[in-house]
């Protein structure tokens, strides 16, 4: 038990005494350079059958006033940003 009471006493001091000022000077580290990821912003639709993706393939579906629309997450591998209109509601959907 008194291990456990030292290790609590510990772990809240330390939690008490770590605030968000202590962390003020780490610096942001970006790898790309900004906007280096372009988003899709016209994006061309093909019918399922002329998609050539496995039946499995994971996508984003998004449907709205009965229009849908399939995102390929393989594709928003590299994109990560699609803006779209479905059913006359702009979106953006973003992986």
């Amino acid at each position: 038990m008194k291990n456990y009471t030292l290790t609590l006493s510990l772990l809240l001091f330390v939690t008490f005494y770590a605030t968000a000022a202590d962390y003020t000077d780490d610096a942001i580290r970006t790898l790309l350079p900004f906007d280096a990821i372009p988003a899709i912003t016209d994006p061309q639709f093909v019918s399922a059958n002329e998609a050539q993706l496995d039946p499995d393939a994971p996508v984003i579906g998004v449907t709205f006033k009965g229009e849908s629309r399939a995102y390929s997450l393989y594709l928003l591998n590299g994109h990560e940003i699609v803006n779209d209109v479905v059913g006359e509601q702009k979106i953006a959907t973003t992986w």
